[in-house]
């Protein structure tokens, strides 16, 4: 056990107790949860995945994920770990071949007294109905690897607990996908730094006639908010975020992101979309805009196409 370690776990437990607290005094009559038979034999489509994770605790959430998996006879591993800070599983999913990994995130938990729609059952929607294209557009030599991790509300545990356990060789990029459903603009952040990777990742998005700054964004280090890519950028791959947001919110949501100490006010207060219903009993599938996840999908298509 590091400092780290132990650091993770304070975060990870003021976290879930300031959104239990939060939600509690703000609380709606949550909303029923679609009926998982329904979920697993509908169309493999984004919005309809929603209905997947949205609304269910924790542990059925993850439950949720592997019973997709089996329903569609798709291969995947399981990575259990279990560690003071909590326990936890996450899903693997290879596609393709050769020595060069691509590997998208989406992690499947969801702070205590939300949803969970937006934050992240969205980001595990989008890659789930991106499977059955991924081998065509995936160029030869290089595997795509779908993680969907356990345990990120909880300082990223199950991304940790992973790079802990697991071989990086071969990985070219990371992306974590992280509140995909709300907005019109793209963000990739925590990319600082140019690598050959950001440079892939920017040129596809220029390539489906996005303009930075508009269709999306490069964003440096965030300070308050994170995801499971930083756990691959600690052990040195290059890593990032990929969010979308409201192009009318560039401007509040760069202040807002930015700015550790106004951050933590408007928390309390105002805070611009999509962070208007993030970690909030607010978090619901109604919420979400499938024009968001669309344009996330077509997004990663062309990144994977580019990698």
């Amino acid at each position: 056990m590091s400092l780290r370690d132990v650091g993770f776990f304070v975060r990870g437990r003021i976290n879930a107790g300031l959104s239990r607290a939060l939600n509690r005094r703000r609380a709606a009559p949550p909303a029923a949860p679609a009926p998982l038979g329904q979920v697993l034999a509908g169309p493999c489509a984004p919005h309809a995945l929603l209905g997947l994770l949205a609304g269910r605790a924790n542990d059925e959430r993850e439950a949720a994920v592997a019973a997709w998996l089996r329903a569609r006879g798709v291969p995947f591993a399981r990575h259990r770990f279990e560690t003071f800070e909590g326990r936890g599983e996450n899903f693997v999913v290879e596609v393709g071949s050769g020595d060069r990994v691509l590997v998208l995130i989406a992690h499947h938990d969801a702070v205590p007294g939300s949803p969970g729609a937006n934050d992240n059952a969205a980001a595990v929607a989008i890659l789930l109905s991106l499977l059955p294209r991924l081998g065509r557009l995936a160029p030869p030599g290089l595997r795509v690897r779908l993680l969907f991790t356990a345990c990120e509300e909880l300082g990223y545990l199950g991304a940790r607990a992973y790079v802990r356990d697991t071989p990086l060789g071969g990985i070219a990029g990371v992306l974590s996908l992280e509140l995909c459903g709300i907005g019109d603009s793209l963000a990739v952040w925590d990319a600082a730094a140019p690598t050959p990777f950001r440079a892939r990742v920017t040129g596809a998005l220029e390539g489906l006639g996005l303009r930075a700054d508009e269709g999306y964004h490069v964003v440096g280090r965030i300070p308050v908010f994170g995801s499971d890519h930083r756990a691959f950028a600690g052990a040195g791959v290059p890593a990032y975020g990929l969010t979308i947001v409201p192009l009318r919110e560039a401007d509040a949501l760069r202040r807002f992101v930015l700015s550790p100490g106004r951050s933590v006010l408007m928390h309390l207060v105002r805070r611009p979309p999509p962070f208007d219903t993030y970690h909030t009993s607010g978090d619901a599938a109604a919420t979400i805009h499938p024009a968001a996840l669309d344009r996330v999908s077509r997004a990663l298509e062309a990144i994977v196409a580019a990698a």
